[in-house]
């Protein structure tokens, strides 16, 4: 990227916070505003495909036993009360409260046996595949979708490569962990909250932005030689998206799920982002998968989005009665998952986009065989579930198997390496030679020990 930030003689360039960056007005440039200038381009016409990836967190780790790998006869304090229902691929069979997904079975791939998952409240691992318990590199893995927009870059230059949906849970652990050892630079860009409205140019034409543009670079020249800490180099991403969403309608637009009929919103559902669930989750927002969509259109990469709070541990009332159970709040949430996730895997198929967008879905550990005392299940790292579709996979598959109670992985153990090799893989990235280099020069590659894509799906 050649566009260059401002500096600012009477604040050091890292005290100055990212958003300020985004908004024009910071820069020097006059208020931001965004309306009719960047709805100019929305008929921009078909562009090259590309590959992606929505990886959706679910956070606090859902019960994979409650939802792809029920066991009906094992005991009734393992079992639960969910039955399961048949999908439309013989001999595959999900939980009752997901019938929108078992229709479409044929399009998804259900890993039943996921392991080495780490035992805490840590989203880390979901977002870049690496045990947070092992050895890190100085400066910490980077996120999968800023190794992604390190490697692959921009599909759009109106576009970054990576954006994130998450909403910032009050937990910090859930929170994605950013770009590590990539710097700055490499961080998604935001797409929610106050962003959004610095997205506007007021009183600006685009020629004289691009006069304000040039401006900034001869600024900025002036103390590029001075400069060791690589803000400037991380302020110059920021500057050059910046520069790039204000003229082109294509952010703006996928963001506005106005443009979208109603019937493709309400089949996805809506949910308040105002509502953290359990107050330190993320909100229960099924739109945000639609919107995910929409910036795969735009030109998106990787786009990231955390779902609603799945960590039911349940809860006794002053009589000594369950009023917290985990199968209540299944009963709340499975329903609104189910129409979301099988919405958007109708939809990318509907518009062709099976072939290049992947979509995972899946949450930090999974959860004990046994009822607990208050009518929860509990944190078990010894296997996870993870669901999957798109990519031009060969879906309609299930990977692995548990044992009777859904403990321990029976069969093809799938790892977090294999996992995210198959991600990357999907993209046209082979992470069996493919390097980032870590603060010290030193080349690290994108997954752990020499994992491949899982065999099975391509």
């Amino acid at each position: 990227m050649s566009a260059r930030t401002t500096s600012f003689a009477s604040a050091a360039p890292h005290l100055i916070p990212r958003r300020g960056f985004l908004r024009i007005g910071a820069l020097g440039l006059g208020g931001l505003t965004l309306p009719n200038l960047l709805r100019a381009e929305a008929a921009a016409g078909v562009r090259s495909p590309h590959k992606s990836v929505i990886l959706i967190y679910l956070v606090g780790g859902p019960p994979h036993q409650d939802m792809f790998d029920l066991k009906p006869n094992a005991p009734k304090e393992i079992a639960g009360p969910w039955k399961p229902i048949p999908t439309n691929v013989n001999g595959i069979q999900i939980c009752e409260a997901l019938p929108h997904l078992a229709k479409i079975m044929d399009k998804l791939v259900v890993v039943r046996s996921l392991v080495g998952n780490q035992a805490d409240h840590d989203a880390i691992q979901v977002y870049n595949g690496f045990d947070p318990k092992k050895p890190t590199p100085a400066g910490g893995w980077p996120q999968f979708g800023s190794a992604v927009a390190k490697l692959q870059g921009p599909a759009d230059p109106a576009v970054p490569p990576f954006v994130s949906l998450c909403y910032t849970c009050t937990h910090g652990p859930y929170n994605e962990p950013g770009p590590g050892f990539l710097g700055p630079a490499l961080t998604p860009f935001r797409a929610m909250g106050p962003t959004r409205d610095d997205m506007i140019l007021r009183g600006v034409t685009v020629n004289q932005l691009a006069d304000r543009k040039s401006l900034l670079k001869k600024f900025d020249d002036m103390r590029r030689d001075r400069d060791s800490s690589g803000d400037l180099k991380a302020m110059d991403s920021f500057t050059e998206q910046a520069f790039g969403l204000l003229t082109s309608s294509r952010m703006a637009e996928a963001l506005d799920l106005s443009k979208e009929p109603l019937r493709v919103v309400e089949r996805y559902g809506t949910g308040d982002p105002k509502v953290f669930m359990d107050a330190n989750g993320a909100p229960r927002v099924p739109q945000s998968l639609l919107m995910a969509r929409r910036l795969i259109e735009a030109g998106a990469r990787v786009v990231t989005l955390n779902y609603s709070k799945w960590d039911w541990h349940g809860g006794m009332n002053a009589e000594g009665r369950a009023n917290n159970s985990i199968f209540l709040r299944e009963q709340e949430d499975f329903p609104p998952f189910d129409k979301c996730v099988s919405a958007l895997v109708e939809d990318l198929h509907d518009r062709g986009l099976d072939k290049d967008c992947t979509v995972i879905v899946m949450g930090e550990f999974g959860r004990t065989p046994k009822i607990s005392a208050q009518v929860g299940r509990d944190h078990w790292p010894a296997v996870n579930c993870a669901l999957m579709a798109g990519g031009g996979m060969k879906t309609g598959q299930v990977i692995g198997s548990t044992d009777r109670i859904a403990g321990e992985a029976a069969s093809r153990p799938v790892t977090f390496g294999e996992l995210f090799a198959t991600l990357y893989h999907n993209l046209g990235i082979d992470a069996d030679k493919a390097t980032l280099a870590d603060l010290t020069g030193r080349p690290q590659y994108l997954v752990e020990g020499s994992a491949q894509p899982i065999k099975e799906l391509i």
